[in-house]
């Protein structure tokens, strides 16, 4: 099942963090964005939710 970011929502309260990946996968995540018509960012944090959710659902 192909990875689909969640849709932009209003803004909450957030914090700021610094990420290090590879090349690899900034350019992978980029791809999924131009696709999507969104930015970097809103994909990582749809990433980082879906897995958080599903650990969520397991325990």
């Amino acid at each position: 099942m192909a990875f689909i970011p969640k849709s932009t929502r209003q803004k909450q309260e957030v914090a700021y963090k610094t990420l290090y990946i590879s090349k690899k996968y900034e350019e992978k995540i980029n791809q999924i964005a131009r696709e999507n018509n969104t930015s970097f960012n809103n994909v990582v944090v749809s990433m980082i939710e879906q897995c958080l959710q599903g650990d969520e659902q397991n325990n």
